[in-house]
């Protein structure tokens, strides 16, 4: 069962989550992969409610989510196992089934393909309406220094929320 919500009411609740990490969710060509993500925020981009999620040039979550155009964030609400968020932010999509081995409940999504995860139950069905690769010459000295070095450039995701709830 899902329990619709607006969005922006847990605002507050997603934001502090993304600090300490949430679920980035595509499927494409038949696979479902899921990522932690530590970046992200909210807000509203041409009259519409969007959440920004920045994704590396090198993650397997970038080529689905490009390919499919859709995403969901998983919101860690409640009780969860801290392990599913370490598990998916060190593990790659390409070689594991993260879904499949952290035993993962999928639910289908409402407005989007991509599916919501019942263990992060918080949930925000995304559809990408403008997408932008870094300008490494545009970044901060010190934000390069401490994060690009290897040149792993993200690329920000701007979703258009088009369905929020809670998997119950």
């Amino acid at each position: 069962m899902k329990r619709k919500i607006e969005a922006f009411d847990y605002a507050k609740d997603i934001l502090e989550a993304v600090g300490k990490g949430v679920l980035m969710t595509t499927c494409a060509d038949g696979k479902v992969d899921t990522m932690t993500i530590g970046w992200g925020t909210m807000g509203i981009q041409w009259g519409k409610p969007i959440f920004i999620a920045y994704v590396r040039e090198s993650r397997f979550t970038k080529e689905l989510v490009d390919k499919n155009g859709e995403f969901t964030v998983n919101v860690p609400y409640g009780q969860y196992d801290k392990n599913i968020l370490g598990f998916c932010g060190t593990k790659s999509g390409r070689n594991v089934d993260k879904i499949k081995e952290l035993g993962l409940t999928l639910e289908a999504g409402e407005t989007v393909s991509v599916p919501a995860i019942k263990e992060l139950p918080l949930t925000l069905e995304c559809k990408v309406i403008y997408k932008q690769e870094q300008n490494k010459d545009a970044i901060a000295p010190f934000a390069m220094e401490r994060y690009y070095g290897d040149g792993d450039f993200h690329t920000a995701y701007y979703g258009q929320i088009t369905a929020a709830y809670i998997v119950e």
